[in-house]
């Protein structure tokens, strides 16, 4: 599902999509980080043509994609022949994804590609800063997890590192370090979810490990009533990152 107020930017959500060549050509006019646009295959209106040439022109990366693809992509209700990333740098490194404040997701031992992109795309979904993988995913894996994740690494930062040392550069960037696992003891509604934070989630088997539960500022628990004692990863990031909207949304 596409959320209507996508275009409404803060610190904690760092990029939006712009829709159409009217809206675009005025972020480009007025000096917005113009990162990406996609337009569609085919014709395309006078407008569209030139603003691509004008993107092309300031070294924007400018990609042709089909029509079911910018559907797909398209905030509903809106001119869907070419849409832009704007905000943060899909390129960004480790150091500056950590720097750009907001939400950092950081994923220790997936074992199944599949589980590891839909994670990622949900850290794109839910507006997060960049997502980090500490797994031992061979490169093929890891670009057939980009591609489970709709190629998500095209609009924010996905990195592939190791997670000690990523939980000390968070640290070093003023992050909190909130880890989700079962054997916390607040609910995500107890705990601040705002502002810069690196949110860690275990893999299927083992989970978060010991070491980085002991060096994080908060473990998280979520409700559970089931038989079967634990979320798929995926959907226990969703819920965490939904409360996080949630309370940025009060906030607002």
């Amino acid at each position: 599902m596409s959320d209507p107020g996508a275009e409404i930017r803060s610190p904690d959500t760092p990029r939006a999509q712009l829709c159409g060549a009217r809206r675009i050509t005025a972020a480009l006019d007025t000096g917005e980080p113009v990162r990406l646009l996609l337009a569609r295959k085919g014709a395309l209106s006078a407008a569209t043509a030139e603003l691509l040439t004008r993107a092309r022109g300031a070294g924007i990366p400018v990609r042709m994609a089909g029509e079911r693809e910018l559907a797909r992509l398209a905030i509903p209700g809106r001119d869907g022949e070419v849409l832009a990333l704007v905000g943060g740098d899909p390129r960004a490194s480790v150091d500056e994804m950590l720097q750009a404040g907001g939400a950092v997701w950081l994923l220790v031992g997936v074992a199944y590609v599949r589980n590891a992109g839909y994670a990622i795309r949900c850290a794109e979904v839910s507006g997060a800063s960049g997502i980090a993988i500490d797994a031992e995913l061979s490169r093929s894996a890891q670009r057939e997890a980009c591609r489970a994740a709709m190629r998500a690494d095209r609009f924010f930062p996905v990195h592939f590192c190791p997670a000690d040392a990523l939980v000390s550069q968070a640290r070093g960037h003023g992050l909190r370090v909130v880890a989700i696992e079962d054997v916390g003891t607040r609910a995500p509604w107890e705990v601040d979810l705002t502002g810069p934070a690196l949110f860690i989630v275990g893999g299927e088997g083992g989970g978060i490990p010991r070491s980085l539960l002991d060096r994080s500022d908060c473990v998280v628990r979520l409700p559970m009533r089931g038989f079967i004692p634990s979320y798929n990863l995926q959907a226990a990031m969703a819920a965490i990152a939904g409360e996080r909207l949630r309370q940025l949304q009060m906030r607002a």
